[in-house]
């Protein structure tokens, strides 16, 4: 039978099988709040290690300098966040991560630069305004993208040059319709493409030339009958049977 969360010996962090005999907290387990394989902080497996703090909040503080990342991390999920701000600086990005997750607002501002994304995307999960657009520019594109997600439509067009074609992507998916006449001159042809799927219909003309045939078939699905019957004689036999098609649709359609 193979081997899952609930059925795999307790060891610890170093991989060494224990038992509850030498356990500090032998006066939990009355209560069901620590249970050898389920709940137990001292185990490698890091929803062992949760469901011990969510049953002992007021234990989590006291494991905030404990030798394993995993331990510190989840520790740092429970733990009052005023305690935390020593893991600002700890040596495994899981850590500071949840930290920036946790801690007041002015202490995520400091935590933007960290040198690991992970971190970098928690602080633009945390942050807001302008705090949040000064990480439109960061050189990760996981980062980008979050602040992407986050940033009010309104300002999203400061974004409109990033180097990533995917965060692009997202940013006209969020856009509405009317500020999307700048992206369909994007270089990358599925931004375009997205572009062509949500702007208005009578902008299409731009792109019946493109040279993409996945965007000129969007103009000939979408745009006016008059501009895509343009592309009845596309050099992509698709674009040009849809084409046909908008002229059997008749003038109205």
């Amino acid at each position: 039978m193979a081997t899952t969360e609930e059925t795999e010996a307790a060891t610890d962090w170093t991989g060494r099988p224990f038992s509850c005999q030498d356990c500090p907290h032998k006066d939990l387990r009355a209560g069901g709040r620590c249970v050898l394989g389920r709940i137990c902080v001292r185990d490698k497996r890091s929803k062992r290690i949760d469901r011990f703090f969510a049953q002992n909040q007021e234990l989590a503080g006291d494991y905030l300098n404990h030798l394993y990342f995993e331990v510190r991390a989840l520790a740092a999920k429970y733990a009052n966040p005023f305690q935390i701000a020593r893991l600002m600086k700890d040596r495994e990005p899981e850590v500071r991560a949840m930290a920036a997750l946790r801690l007041p607002i002015a202490k995520v501002r400091e935590m933007r630069i960290d040198k690991d994304r992970a971190v970098r995307i928690a602080c633009a999960l945390r942050l807001d305004g302008a705090d949040l657009v000064a990480m439109a520019h960061d050189e990760d594109e996981h980062v980008r993208l979050t602040v992407a997600r986050r940033l009010d439509p309104a300002v999203l067009p400061i974004m409109f040059d990033d180097p990533s074609a995917t965060v692009r992507r997202y940013i006209v998916g969020r856009l509405p319709p009317e500020r999307l006449y700048t992206m369909l001159h994007d270089p990358d042809a599925l931004v375009r493409r997205e572009a062509a799927e949500r702007i208005s219909p009578d902008a299409l003309g731009q792109l019946v030339r493109d040279p993409d045939l996945r965007v000129r078939f969007m103009v000939a699905d979408r745009a006016p009958r008059e501009i895509a019957l343009k592309l009845i004689d596309d050099e992509d036999e698709e674009v040009a049977r849809r084409a046909r098609e908008r002229l059997r649709e008749g003038p109205s359609a």
